[in-house]
């Protein structure tokens, strides 16, 4: 592969990469159409962008494709947006049908477009600089597309993990752990626990599940494998509903009308991992009860009351300070601040009582 000595090819003879790590993410069949591939990259990863740049600037010679000879075609494996950005451009029959909003191009910009600078490669003698590129580098992947691509390299060239994590300059074990995700995902679907085409949310947070696998109580709780053993099956048979459990919980499923639990990675991750660690907080998730209410199981009940208590006076001294603008002599909010007030009087007499035997042995314990 030399990008310093690109050679010009028709646009025509250009195909997409139906095998690119970023259209296995959103489900596109192995046999789409060159449309419905163009339609995706167009809708979900900013073609738009690349094409007005395109047709205001030109195309940049300097940012070659890298081409390989495939069953005959002509397959750009790095430069599929630019490609489809330009095919747009070029055809104002796909753009109608894309309902693209691009501006139209002049002749001479057409003529120029018609060819594009590209280098001959495969995909074994790309791959580290596309993984440099897209996994560790500038223009990352998803994690999803990133895991799916190390998975390519290490099974079809034989490239051990180490190798390509030391080739990309992976100093935090992100090839390992993307890896290793993959690697779960596939053993869930498997064993039918998960199904991605039955996730609640169109975009697969990937990221959910190899992040959550750093919590220990989480790996425990599926009773994951050591990190250094690559088997196929990282989670045993006794684990396997606990997987599934933990697929439901981070993504959801369309079938059950089951939302993920899982709404950001802080402090639902976090909160989880005490979930699954504590027998009464993971019996009340498993009954139906929100993540935050069999979180809140979970915690010492030292640590709930004090933060209950502060968090009531700082909602009080709120009210207070707005009393004269906010309260509209209603009823209604009357007897809210009683309930508010018999609330407070109960559990203060509530702390007094309680702190009567402390008393009464402090003064029995002076006296002695």
């Amino acid at each position: 592969m030399n990008a310093s000595n690109p050679t010009m090819m028709p646009v025509s003879d250009l195909s997409l990469d139906r095998r690119n790590p970023r259209l296995i993410e959103f489900d596109l069949p192995a046999n789409a159409t060159e449309l419905e591939v163009i339609q995706l990259l167009w809708e979900a990863m900013d073609v738009r962008e690349l094409a007005l740049s395109i047709a205001a600037s030109g195309y940049f010679q300097n940012e070659p494709l890298i081409v390989a000879s495939e069953n005959g075609r002509n397959v750009v494996i790095e430069g599929n947006r630019r490609l489809a950005a330009v095919k747009i451009l070029l055809d104002d029959d796909l753009a109608e049908t894309l309902a693209a909003n691009v501006p139209g191009i002049t002749g001479v910009a057409r003529v120029a477009l018609n060819e594009l600078p590209c280098v001959p490669g495969d995909r074994e003698s790309s791959w580290r600089y596309l993984a440099f590129k897209y996994i560790n580098g500038p223009a990352k992947w998803s994690g999803y597309a990133r895991s799916q691509y190390i998975a390519d390299v290490h099974r079809h060239f034989g490239v051990p993990l180490p190798d390509i994590a030391r080739q990309i300059g992976d100093t935090h074990g992100t090839v390992q752990r993307l890896f290793r995700g993959l690697v779960i995902i596939e053993q869930a679907e498997r064993l039918k626990e998960f199904s991605r085409a039955d996730r609640w949310r169109r975009h697969f947070s990937f990221s959910h599940l190899y992040t959550a696998l750093g919590y220990p109580g989480i790996s425990s709780f599926i009773g994951l494998r050591p990190v250094d053993d690559e088997n196929l099956e990282p989670v045993p048979p006794e684990k396997h509903s606990e997987l599934g459990e933990l697929c439901l919980w981070l993504y959801g499923s369309r079938k059950r009308n089951t939302p993920p639990l899982i709404r950001s990675q802080n402090p639902d991750l976090q909160r989880l991992e005490a979930v699954v660690s504590d027998t009464s907080a993971l019996a009340a998730l498993r009954g139906g009860a929100s993540l935050e209410s069999a979180y809140e199981l979970s915690r010492p009940s030292p640590n709930v009351f004090v933060e209950a208590l502060v968090a009531a006076r700082r909602n009080l001294q709120k009210a207070h300070s707005v009393l004269s603008v906010g309260y509209d002599d209603s009823e209604e909010l009357l007897r809210i601040a009683g309930t508010v007030a018999d609330l407070a009087d109960d559990l203060y007499a509530e702390m007094e009582r309680q702190r009567q035997p402390t008393r009464r042995q402090r003064r029995i314990s002076e006296a002695g």
